[in-house]
Order: C-alpha cells, then sequence, then structure tokens
C-alpha cells in the first residue's frame, strides 16, 4: 500500500469521527455545555497520558540516542513553523496558532506506522510531546494575547508540561508502572483521536456548511501549513540530518499534516471564533489528501537525486 492510499483512509477515519459528532450535535444529543466539558477531558486527561506514553520505553544506548535526536529534531521542526506562521499571520492570531501546528497526533503517527514502521515513532514522540506544551503556553499566548500564558506559574501548572517532565523521568529512571496501570492509560490515550474529531464534528455542527470554506485566509493559511512550511522543513532537515532518512522522513510527515484540531478546542476554550478555527481544519485536512503525498515524493526524490 502506498502513502497516498494510506493517507486516503485515514481521511475516511478522520470523517467519520468528525461526523459522528456532528450528527450528535445536530441531533440535540450533545450542546455546546457538553462539547466544552469534552474539551476539558482531552485537554486535562487524554493528552497527558499520550505523552507519558511516548517515553514509556525501554532505556539504552539506542533509545537514548533516539529520544536525544527526537528532541533535536521536533526543535528545528516546530521553530521553523512557528517562525514561518508567526511572520505570515502576525496580526491574524488564530491563522497563525493553525499554520504552527499540525496533526502530527492523528495523522502523523498512523501515518509513520504505516510507511516507516512503528519504531520510527520514537523519532516523533518529543514533537508530539513538544507540539502539545507550545500550544498550551505559546499557542494559548498568541491567542488570548496574554504573555502570563508562558510565564513560570503558568507553565509548570499545564497537564501537557507536567505530563512532559513525567515521560522524561519515567524513561531516564526505568520507572515502570504495574501493568494494569499501563492497560489504564493506553486505554485513555487511544481514545485521543476519537475524542479530538469528534469534538471538531460538534463544533462544525454550529457553522453552516455554506460558510465553511468562504474566506481566502482559509485557504492562504492551509497553503501554508500544507506547502511552505513543509518544504522549507524538508530542506533544513537535509542540511541538518543527511544521514538520518527514516528520522526526516519521519518528522516531514509530521510537519505536512494539516492543521491540528486543538486550534479549534483552544479557540472555544478561550471563547474566541472557533467556528473560523474549525474552517482551517476542514480546509487543510482536505487538501493533504493531494499535498502530503507530493511532499513525501519530491522528498524522495530529494534524496535519491
Amino acid at each position: 500500500m502506498d502513502i497516498a492510499e494510506i493517507v486516503l483512509q485515514q481521511i475516511i477515519v478522520m470523517f467519520v469521527y468528525i461526523l459522528l459528532g456532528w450528527l450528535m450535535f445536530r441531533g440535540g444529543l450533545v450542546t455546546e455545555e457538553g462539547g466544552r466539558a469534552l474539551a476539558n477531558i482531552l485537554l486535562y486527561l487524554i493528552l497527558p497520558c499520550v505523552i507519558i506514553r511516548a517515553f514509556y520505553l525501554e532505556k539504552n544506548r539506542e533509545t537514548v540516542e533516539m529520544v536525544l535526536m527526537s528532541f533535536a529534531g521536533a526543535a528545528v521542526v516546530l521553530g521553523i513553523a512557528m517562525a514561518v506562521a508567526s511572520v505570515l499571520f502576525h496580526r491574524r492570531p488564530t491563522d497563525n496558532f493553525s499554520a504552527a501546528f499540525s496533526n502530527a497526533g492523528f495523522m502523523g503517527i498512523p501515518l509513520i506506522t504505516a510507511t516507516l514502521g512503528q519504531e520510527a515513532v520514537i523519532y516523533v514522540a518529543a514533537m508530539i510531546a513538544l507540539l502539545n506544551v507550545l500550544q498550551w503556553t505559546y499557542g494559548q499566548m498568541i491567542l488570548s494575547g496574554e504573555k502570563s500564558r508562558i510565564q513560570g506559574k503558568a507553565v509548570v501548572k499545564s497537564p501537557v508540561v507536567l505530563a512532559l517532565i513525567a515521560g522524561v523521568l519515567i524513561f531516564v529512571s526505568g520507572f515502570r508502572f504495574p501493568p494494569v496501570v499501563m492497560d489504564c492509560m493506553g486505554a485513555i490515550a487511544g481514545m485521543n483521536a476519537p475524542v479530538a474529531m469528534i469534538l471538531l464534528g460538534i463544533y462544525m455542527g454550529k457553522v453552516p456548511f455554506s460558510e465553511m470554506f468562504d474566506s481566502g485566509w482559509v485557504w492562504w493559511c492551509s497553503a501554508v501549513r500544507l506547502v511552505i512550511i513543509p518544504l522549507i522543513t524538508m530542506a533544513a532537515l537535509q542540511f541538518i540530518f543527511p544521514e538520518r532518512t527514516t528520522m526526516t522522513a519521519a518528522l516531514l510527515l509530521s510537519a505536512a499534516a494539516p492543521v491540528g484540531s486543538n486550534v479549534a478546542v483552544y479557540a472555544q476554550k478561550l471563547e474566541l471564533d472557533y467556528r473560523y478555527a474549525v474552517k482551517t481544519v476542514c480546509l487543510s485536512t482536505l487538501l493533504s489528501i493531494v499535498t502530503l503525498p507530493l511532499i513525501m515524493l519530491f522528498n524522495e526524490i530529494l534524496i535519491a537525486g
């Protein structure tokens, strides 16, 4: 199965979840307050479990090197994305957030597993953890305009930061939970994609379909997220990590993913226009059916050349 087919399958799964959320909201089975409660479950419970499990690895020389490289690659990928988004959308907070942070968790991990193997997921473990931390801190600062979001107390108290610290400590110490604890944590972490997409469907239920793609800014934001940032990232990864083709491919898959659905979650949390945020997620996801395979194909040509 080639990458185009894998991407298409993930898109279909994503939109099934979204449809279910949309039907629940439109059918009156989920209220706006219910959606807010679901967002809190995602932010305060599910995401911390995802982050901790990403670092629940057997500590040896190889995994230590992989984790260190994972952090180095994450710094490059996220640094480029945030810098480009900040320059192009410094006066448009939602577009800034949307372009900076991809859907690396739901779209990235399944694609990496299917195309590069389960062992390659470790290369994006730090990126997914740091992405969630940055969304909680830097991302909320962008959306709210409040610099206090990245001050010491606010950062340390955030669940995703605490989860990242816990994950690194568990990895370094080699600590192991009882199997029943890991089973529970794995089950909760497995809810990440369905809950995030169902929540997005609830948000979509509040936006008339005719207004979904009516803004030129939505198209421009999608182009930046899906084409401009991945191309710059591709060049940087090839220059900095020329011999690590598996790692660069894994990181590029995550970097080329569409807008992450958390932009709508945080927009609602801060009582902003999350309807516009939903538009950026939906359009970029649809367009990624074409752009993601093309980006990876171009990367293969670049490596072969």
